[in-house]
């Protein structure tokens, strides 16, 4: 199997003009190197960095699994190879690593709260991501024990208020009906009347966006009070951080959808290291 376009596609950011300090410093010489975790999370990227490293003649063994928790210290992946296709491709897959383990440590982390308070309730993404590299931020927050949402605009109906503000509510639902059977219709609602409507008029899901837990309460329990709530998906959004994260975590609510997991992520530290190598010693007999 052919390596994706898109790693390459990274890769050539960095070596547009040849790597000159390789070229001019690093003689022809084989190494061993590798990739080592400089703090505690989830690990993610490692797969990516291994095609990078394949792909360039390196053989990359990976001592740790994409999802996998790590520890300080440990060994991510043992490389061998030329010394400067090694050095060629460090950056770009450490930049990889770093980003994807970021984003599956915190989709992990929030993870656990939410699902130590109700099991059944899902963390997910947004498509606030960075732009080029949505299938790898997407993979990262799988990786990490979280949704995915939708990958881009066709995946599914999500009608929001600029959309509301072209076309009623019942007619918004309406028309996204008739144009495909296949695909889910989530509407988003910032009022119990908004919420109310949407289910009226056949919504699959329901976001109650930039609501406070209390209206959030609200407008589930006026669903349920008016026999809406069965097969609705109720999705939150908005004002939610890992500080108050658990007051969102309401009954009835299924999903909770954080735009930080992607567009404001912190990167996971990792570090690539060359071994050193072996001194010969000459003796004279």
């Amino acid at each position: 199997m052919g390596i994706s376009e898109k790693l390459l596609f990274y890769l050539k950011e960095d070596i547009a003009g040849g790597d000159i300090t390789c070229d001019a410093v690093i003689p022809k010489t084989e190494i061993k190197a590798h990739i080592i975790a400089k703090q505690d999370g989830i690990i993610a990227g490692l797969a990516e960095a291994e095609a990078l490293f394949l792909h360039f003649g390196v053989e990359a063994e990976q001592k740790k699994r994409d999802s996998d928790r790590v520890r300080t210290g440990d060994i991510l992946v043992e490389l061998s190879g030329d010394a400067a296709a090694i050095l060629l491709i460090e950056r770009t897959a450490l930049n990889i690593i770093g980003r994807m383990s970021g984003i599956a440590t915190k989709t992990n982390r929030l993870s656990t709260i939410v699902k130590s308070k109700n099991p059944a309730a899902n963390v997910a993404g947004t498509r606030k991501t960075s732009p080029g590299f949505r299938e790898f931020d997407k993979k990262a927050i799988v990786l990490g024990g979280g949704d995915p949402h939708r990958y881009s605009l066709s995946d599914g109906f999500l009608i929001k208020d600029n959309h509301l503000a072209l076309c009623p509510l019942k007619e918004a639902v309406k028309k996204a009906a008739s144009y495909t059977a296949y695909k889910k219709i989530e509407v988003e609602a910032e009022s119990v009347s908004d919420a109310l409507a949407a289910a009226e008029s056949g919504a699959d899901i329901i976001m109650l966006d930039n609501m406070p837990p209390e209206k959030i309460a609200a407008a589930i329990e006026a669903l349920e009070k008016s026999d809406l709530r069965k097969n609705i998906i109720i999705e939150v959004s908005g004002m939610i951080t890992e500080e108050n994260i658990l007051s969102y975590v309401l009954p009835g609510v299924d999903r909770i959808s954080i735009g930080a997991l992607t567009h404001s992520v912190k990167n996971f530290d990792v570090s690539l290291d060359v071994k050193p190598a072996l001194k010969t010693v000459r003796i004279n007999i």
